[in-house]
């Protein structure tokens, strides 16, 4: 998942890139709110943390502008995360368009868990839990199951070690699933600006989570030009 994080106190931004991209975010970071909208005017995120007390243009009027007509971010989830605790403030964010509210200092594993909760609701989830076909994704616990069986409930629960960056590509592809992902979402969710890595790379990745998923019935197809989709093959090619 690629987050946008607008934060202008430089230790506090450096702690949470590090305690986001260690949960799996791809974190890319901006000190101003007039860096965040010229950002947001040329790229996509799923989804944002936004300081209030930003010098210049503050998170507010930040807010106002991402929820404005013409802008690509109108329906981006926003987690606002600010050191003001009056009830004003709270309410004027939340009737802006924030989606939550969280007051400085803040603990990382609550953050992690409202993103998360954020993310569901975004994508009309109601569990942590992401599943399609034999396949379970814990996001909360950072797990990975199969039934062996091929289906839901067939056979044993087995547990699949996945690599931080093949998590990042099977979770982005559950999320979205029926539908196609495109190789560029993809690298973006692999990816913040200070890290490159080739398009290539996200084939790589594909091709071993194939491996890993085929033998129980999940398949990971190839879109001609465009991208990924998750799909169930047959169960008799299925390998027990």
């Amino acid at each position: 998942m690629r987050l946008l994080l607008v934060e202008d106190d430089l230790m506090v931004a450096s702690g949470m890139k590090l305690g986001l991209a260690d949960a799996g975010y791809a974190v890319d970071w901006v000190s101003s709110a007039e860096r965040a909208l010229e950002v947001l005017a040329q790229e996509s995120f799923d989804i944002a943390i936004l300081d209030i007390g930003l010098s210049g243009m503050d998170g507010l009027e930040l807010l106002s502008r991402m929820r404005g007509k013409g802008m690509n971010c109108t329906c981006m989830p926003v987690l606002m995360l600010t050191a003001r605790d009056g009830l004003h403030d709270r309410v004027r964010g939340l009737d802006l368009g924030a989606d939550d509210y969280m007051v400085k200092p803040y603990e990382l594993p609550e953050l992690l868990a409202r993103l998360r909760a954020l993310l569901r609701r975004s994508q009309a989830a109601n569990s942590a839990v992401l599943s399609f076909g034999p396949l379970a994704l814990d996001t909360a616990a950072r797990s990975a199951c199969v039934w062996a069986g091929g289906q839901e409930g067939s056979g044993e629960l087995q547990t699949i070690d996945l690599g931080p960056r093949e998590w990042t590509v099977l979770e982005y592809l559950l999320i979205h699933a029926p539908k196609p992902a495109s190789k560029d979402k993809l690298l973006q969710a692999l990816t913040g600006w200070d890290k490159e890595i080739t398009p290539n790379a996200v084939e790589v990745y594909v091709s071993r989570l194939r491996a890993k998923l085929e033998p129980y019935g999940v398949a990971l197809r190839s879109i001609r030009g465009f991208g990924y989709r998750l799909d169930l093959l047959q169960q008799e090619t299925v390998i027990v």
